[in-house]
């Protein structure tokens, strides 16, 4: 399972650092597999966020545009670039497009060679126009093999931020086992570092919209031994579709390239993970309160993913009965 330490930090207090949390969750039962950084050799300086003001034709190459990117500079910086997926702007005036922006000297993977072989970027005559920087593909930010096009950000990145600082993340690895299902979500894992550092734990808000039929209608649960569970609650959902997820779990996750990886590499796209990102095709679930108190978003995965790759998720469409 991927915790990113920015989603963890939502739910609880960290003060520790990245590695003695990687101990002390390990020593707990909750292995860490394996701690992933991403940006942490980005320049600061020199790979910034961008925005892409204008794409315009390059005088002397149909398949290369040039884009005027401000970057918290006073004047806008040109450079040339045939991305694919810029085109459609082509000669459409102003625009606004937030994007990972390189200047001259930053360190960069070169996204036309085989694998990943970093370079140094260097100012260049390309068809007769000079460029001194470059807007960026995932993969030459070590983000994914994608490199069909440049990666967007955002709309509200915020102009002239180091990318580092923006979009860089270190994600814990967790090898979790069925034992530990009260850990499949990041509440859950939340709980356990809280109860490991004396941090100070915040809940997500519980409260949903219910329509229909009150369940207690439809449904009846009977606790036979209420020493051994003294409360259960359980819900209905009918009519579920499959379609996209809600916008807030779909903005997570295209947000963040560390959710999947390719063997020894980053891989993440935002439309791979949008295709994957569906509803759960449940006719009628029962959830009970635990499982939607622990924070999880989904029921009837049988990946073992805890939604953290399909992200099947659901919308109660009926109170409780309790």
């Amino acid at each position: 399972m991927k915790v990113p330490i920015s989603w963890l930090k939502e739910y609880v207090d960290i003060d520790t650092g990245i590695d003695e949390l990687a101990e002390r969750l390990t020593l707990a039962g909750l292995e860490v597999g394996a701690v992933e950084h991403l940006g942490d050799w980005w320049d600061r300086e020199k790979i910034v966020v961008g925005e892409v003001v204008e794409v315009r034709s390059h005088p002397n190459a149909d398949r290369l545009v040039l884009v005027d990117v401000a970057y918290g500079s006073d004047e806008p910086e040109q450079c040339v670039t045939g991305a694919p997926n810029l085109f459609p702007y082509k000669g459409a005036g102003p625009v606004s497009l937030k994007v990972a922006f390189a200047m001259e000297g930053a360190e960069l993977y070169d996204g036309h060679k085989e694998g990943f072989v970093k370079t140094r970027l260097k100012p260049a005559k390309i068809r007769g126009i000079r460029s001194r920087s470059m807007v960026c593909s995932e993969k030459e930010l070590g983000i994914s093999e994608e490199h069909e096009g440049i990666m967007f950000l955002p709309d509200d990145a915020p102009v002239g931020m180091a990318l580092a600082d923006y979009l860089g993340d270190t994600v814990l690895d967790l090898d979790l086992t069925p034992n530990l299902a009260r850990c499949f979500s990041m509440v859950g894992v939340a709980r356990e570092v809280a109860a490991l550092t004396g941090g100070s734990l915040r809940y997500p808000s519980t409260n949903w919209q219910t329509a229909g039929t009150p369940a207690s209608e439809l449904a009846r649960v009977e606790i036979e031994d209420p020493h051994l569970c003294s409360r259960y609650i359980a819900a209905i959902i009918r009519d579920v579709e499959i379609g996209p997820s809600p916008e807030w779990m779909q903005e997570r996750y295209g947000a963040h390239p560390l959710i999947g990886r390719l063997p020894g590499h980053l891989h993440a796209t935002w439309p791979a993970l949008r295709s994957r990102i569906r509803t759960c095709a449940a006719a009628t679930l029962l959830l009970s309160s635990a499982t939607w108190r622990s924070g999880l978003l989904h029921s009837g995965c049988r990946t073992g993913c805890a939604g953290q790759v399909c992200g099947r998720s659901v919308t109660l469409s009926t109170s409780p009965t309790l």
